[in-house]
């Protein structure tokens, strides 16, 4: 692999003008610069980024730890998120917690050990006192989709409550009236907020969330089929169940066929963070959809302007609602809401 010492020769430059071009320093002339990016390109010299790291004390590198990357969306946003570091001309480590804090931990320690620059954080249990302690060491840091109350780092989220009243309000109109709702971890800032919406929303059209109706799972997908057995088998089954993640709807689903049962004929299925399944299933799921794209492009813009010293605000997007017909809808009506 070629030096700076090799570009230097082949230029016939010094090693500090080298250094000067490609730090793209004013003061050298245009006939050395044009010398020496052509010494680079015939010798295919690359700089060494973890020298420059320690010259600079930026590595160019932001880490990214996500709750569960078997996720399809937490999947899908780091796609986004890795997009638009590169156009800022950053690369993305990512760590997958798996919806455990301790991992999540051990992720987030290495990422301050490699020097990022700065830090991108799902937090996977919102009770825990590592993160907090991160957020204060000195790193930049920004809370995606999820968040830590009393955390003083700016938060990127998608806001689902008008969604969840508009779900709400569709399911009143199409005559159910006896909705359950698979919650996620209590811990999860997410999924309270969801919870809390739902049973506000259902206030609203004179309904009552009975804690019969309510289950608690962890975003996995064992977990709605598990919640969902129980739905089942109360004396008054509810008509439509309400997953506060894709893959414990994915999970309810499961349980629902394995009792024999139709959606939406028996029972009707809609949940938060529609995902591309959705729409080729049987029947398509109804879903809140986030805008994931804007989500993660938005958080990386966040973070960049942390690393580089200025102070941008907490950015929070609308949900929508994606009318399919797992809920016993009519063909005519299914649509996505303004």
């Amino acid at each position: 692999m070629a030096s700076i010492k090799d570009v230097a020769a082949e230029a016939g430059v010094s090693v500090a003008t080298v250094s000067r071009v490609l730090n793209s320093h004013p003061s050298v002339s245009p006939d050395a610069r044009t010398r020496v990016l052509a010494a680079v390109e015939a010798l295919g010299y690359r700089p060494n980024a973890v020298a420059r790291s320690l010259r600079t004390d930026q590595t160019h590198t932001l880490g990214l730890v996500i709750s569960d990357v078997l996720n399809p969306y937490f999947t899908e946003l780091t796609r986004f998120v890795e997009e638009e570091a590169r156009s800022f001309g950053y690369s993305v480590i990512i760590g997958n917690a798996d919806e455990r804090p301790e991992l999540q931990e051990h992720h987030i320690r290495t990422l301050l050990d490699r020097r990022i620059d700065g830090l991108l954080v799902s937090p996977a249990d919102g009770s825990s006192p590592f993160v907090p302690g991160a957020a204060a060491s000195g790193t930049p840091m920004v809370f995606v989709d999820r968040w830590i109350r009393g955390v003083d780092v700016p938060v990127v989220r998608t806001d689902g409550r008008a969604a969840i009243r508009d779900l709400v309000a569709h399911l009143h109109r199409l005559g159910h009236r006896r909705l359950a709702v698979i919650a996620g971890p209590a811990a999860t800032t997410t999924s309270e907020e969801r919870v809390e919406a739902f049973r506000e929303a259902m206030r609203e059209h004179g309904l009552a969330l009975p804690d019969s109706y309510i289950g608690r799972g962890d975003f996995q997908v064992a977990s709605g089929r598990r919640v969902t057995e129980r739905f089942l088998t109360l004396p008054e089954p509810p008509e439509v169940v309400f997953a506060a993640d894709n893959l414990m709807a994915l999970g309810a689903l499961d349980a629902i066929r394995a009792r024999g049962l139709r959606v939406p004929q028996d029972i009707g299925l809609a949940a938060f963070d529609d995902i591309p399944w959705f729409l080729h299933t049987d029947p398509p799921i109804t879903a809140i959809a986030q805008p994931t794209g804007e989500l993660g492009r938005a958080a990386v813009h966040t973070l960049v302007d942390l690393v580089e010293g200025r102070s941008p605000q907490s950015v929070t997007l609308p949900a929508r609602l994606v009318v399919r017909s797992s809920c016993g809808e009519p063909a005519a009506n299914r649509r996505s809401s303004p």
